[in-house]
């Protein structure tokens, strides 16, 4: 299997930590890179040019630029919205489901409150898109 490369939107150090201990790739089957905002974001996709990453892994509520904008932003841009965009986010509000289906997410996972049930939802995130799907080489 190729390299698949993993954008991490994420503000939240503890969450970033948490969601890196359970990606760690023991077979260098994907690289990670994180960033803490949605401007930081945008700009790293934006500069990556042909080696944008295979999947977005998105939070909602990001300072500055909110995960909302970044992937409406993300799916307006031509070179971009090919991306797979996963937002991955504490709220289980079904308004927020709604909104970022409409906005062109592929799946909307929320946290799980207890460490188990988020290292459980993340093996399940990294086994269907990492493993399952077949994703768009840009």
């Amino acid at each position: 299997m190729a390299s698949l490369s993993v954008l991490v939107v994420e503000d939240n150090p503890a969450d970033v930590d948490l969601l890196l201990e359970c990606l760690q790739p023991s077979d260098s089957t994907f690289s990670l890179h994180v960033v803490g905002d949605g401007l930081a974001a945008l700009a790293y996709l934006r500069e990556h040019g042909t080696t944008q990453p295979h999947v977005v892994i998105l939070d909602l509520n990001l300072p500055g630029l909110s995960g909302y904008d970044v992937l409406s932003q993300i799916k307006d841009d031509e070179r971009l919205r090919h991306i797979p965009v996963v937002v991955l986010t504490h709220s289980e509000a079904q308004d927020d489901v709604l909104r970022t289906h409409k906005l062109g997410a592929n799946c909307y996972i929320t946290k799980a409150s207890t460490l188990q049930g988020f290292r459980n939802a993340v093996k399940q995130l990294e086994e269907f898109w990492f493993e399952l799907v077949r994703l768009p080489i840009a």
